[in-house]
């Protein structure tokens, strides 16, 4: 049986996907625009969050080439 592959919703999850690394850059943004001096310790934090998000991003246009 052939597995039918239903390309909108796996660019559904992927925007999603992407968009979540998009929010945590968003937080380390802040932080160096506002508030750097008192929140700097958080950064290492939000930069493995980056880092694990786009794991799933990355294995996600590994397995699907129509991803962009």
């Amino acid at each position: 049986m052939e597995t039918i592959i239903d390309e909108k919703e796996i660019k559904k999850t992927f925007a999603g996907l992407k968009r979540k690394v998009v929010e945590i850059a968003g937080e380390v943004h802040d932080i160096v625009e506002d508030t750097l001096w008192t929140d700097y310790n958080k950064l290492p934090i939000l930069s493995q969050k980056i880092q694990d998000a786009m794991e799933n991003v990355i294995k996600m246009r590994s397995e699907y080439h129509f991803l962009s």
